[in-house]
């Protein structure tokens, strides 16, 4: 599966792909996901005056440029592989395409 649009993902999206990609993929299959969420947004509490530093982390994302593959499928026929990564992109807020390399399939 391949993104293209550039987006932040967070940890939960990716986590929701994961999910959904364990479930439903078969004995045979295996997929990988290739992005990890690795940057820290803070935020400050509301209704708090300026000043006195960066506030807590908030959440943890992936930043996911446009064409960056988001997860691989292995094991499967590509009919199969399509359906699996279809599933998988109804969790992520952006456009996804699905990619062939070789005799692999891609999911971003």
């Amino acid at each position: 599966m391949q993104a293209e649009e550039p987006i932040w993902l967070t940890a939960q999206q990716i986590e929701a792909l994961r999910v959904t990609l364990s479930r439903n993929i078969s004995k045979e299959g295996h997929f990988f996901v290739r992005t990890f969420p690795d940057k820290p947004v803070t935020k400050k509490p509301a209704e708090t005056r300026m000043g006195k530093g960066k506030g807590p982390v908030e959440k943890w994302v992936a930043v996911v440029k446009r064409g960056r593959v988001i997860c691989e499928v292995d094991g499967i026929d590509e009919v199969s592989a399509r359906a699996l990564l279809r599933q998988a992109s109804y969790k992520l807020p952006i456009k996804t395409k699905f990619v062939k390399k070789g005799n692999e399939f891609f999911a971003s």
